[in-house]
């Protein structure tokens, strides 16, 4: 399996589904090697994999990062010194060509059923080495390049992810929405694509926090977003929400957790709006930090413009924090008791934020609805549909 981010090193949501995956796979016995960048020796020196007689994972010197574009890893590759370049590479496409070199010659001696790679930096490593042992490439599709440019792709990266899909023997998409993007903006044939959406490794909100949630009375209602400040995940939507509803209850307080290139901008819109009194920016959060906001918030918002999943969701859910989703996003197809809206209708968002926080009974009922959902999307589900995938390609 050949990877870009594991927990605790990562930036998104790739690196969580990774793990739960890794360790659904391991309870359902399958043996996995784990191929992952590593800028040193010791930058992953926290990372601990549950069955170490199944698993082994091997690192290679890369300064690939998860969502990495050729301008961010020329900023980087900068502030290292010259003598270094040749070996992480310096730009972004030579990087990804030392990762492959590195990453098959390093899996040369192993003897794999089957090659699993995730996202596009992965699978030119995975082709090659799934050409190498003569075995089935499964290509894992967490994000498309459209997906993170708001439908204006860098064609570079378009491309690698074209060739990735087209050499791959079966794909599988996090949702019905990104099968759908590989079809009608790729062109891959549906018979190629398997839909396994992403699981969730928390536990169901218990029935003390939920009565809790309940009866605790708020002076100031907290609404939250997590997530990158960036276009795909809505952020400038939720401000229009924001600022819908503090027209209506202005003692409600928003939380944007996360940061991005669009940090500066959003402040200045939030000003503009009139919520500078209102509006938290919050920063990257750790997951301790994200589990007390998720407890605290009294309704979590996912504007995504492109979400091919939006483990947040999840995340919030098992928090006992009712849910606001874009349509446009593959959570919206498993978490059905929450509201569901178009995410450029900032009018309806900001209904449904002033319905929940108004109507008690109805916030109790969708926060019910969580060990429903959660029980049905283990990652140890979920990994016996992806071993399916393997079986399947094994056998044929």
């Amino acid at each position: 399996m050949f990877g870009w981010e594991y927990p605790p090193l990562h930036l998104g949501g790739l690196g969580v589904a990774c793990q739960g995956l890794v360790r659904g796979l391991l309870g359902n016995g399958v043996k996995v090697t784990l191929i992952l960048p590593h800028e040193s020796e010791t930058d992953d020196a926290e990372v601990r994999f549950p069955t170490d007689e199944f698993i082994q994972k091997l690192r290679v010197c890369s300064m690939l990062q998860p969502y990495n574009t050729f301008e961010s890893f020329e900023a980087n590759i900068r502030k290292v010194p010259k003598n270094k370049k040749d070996v992480y590479g310096n730009d972004l496409g030579e990087a990804i060509s030392n990762y492959t070199e590195m990453s098959v010659k390093m899996t040369e001696d192993l003897n794999p059923d089957v090659v699993h790679c995730h996202d596009w930096m992965t699978y030119e490593a995975g082709r090659r080495s799934a050409e190498h042992h003569n075995v089935p490439m499964v290509a894992h599709i967490h994000a498309t390049e459209l997906d993170r440019t708001n439908n204006a792709p860098n064609e570079y990266i378009y491309q690698k992810e074209r060739m990735g899909f087209e050499a791959a023997d079966r794909i599988i998409a996090v949702s019905n929405y990104t099968k759908n993007v590989l079809v009608e903006h790729y062109g891959i044939a549906l018979e190629k694509i398997s839909v396994v959406h992403n699981g969730s490794a928390d536990m169901p909100p218990s029935h003390e926090l939920l009565e809790f949630k309940r009866t605790q009375k708020k002076q100031h209602p907290l609404v939250l977003f997590l997530g990158r400040l960036v276009t795909q995940k809505g952020a400038v939507q939720f401000l229009e929400m924001a600022s819908i509803v503090h027209q209506t209850k202005p003692e409600v307080n928003f939380v944007m957790a996360g940061d991005g290139h669009m940090f500066e901008e959003l402040v200045d819109l939030s000003c503009k709006f009139g919520l500078q009194d209102s509006v938290i920016f919050a920063g990257k959060v750790g997951s301790m930090e994200a589990k007390q906001l998720y407890t605290q918030a009294d309704c979590f918002v996912m504007p995504s413009i492109s979400e091919p999943f939006g483990l947040v969701a999840l995340e919030a859910i098992s928090h006992g924090t009712p849910v606001i989703l874009s349509r446009q996003s593959g959570a919206s197809e498993v978490v059905d008791d929450c509201f569901q809206v178009d995410f450029w209708d900032t009018a309806k968002m900001a209904d449904c934020v002033l319905t929940i926080l108004r109507e008690e009974p109805l916030a109790h009922q969708l926060r019910s609805y969580a060990p429903r959902i959660l029980n049905k999307l283990t990652w140890q589900r979920q990994a016996s549909h992806v071993q399916s995938v393997y079986t399947d390609l094994i056998h044929c």
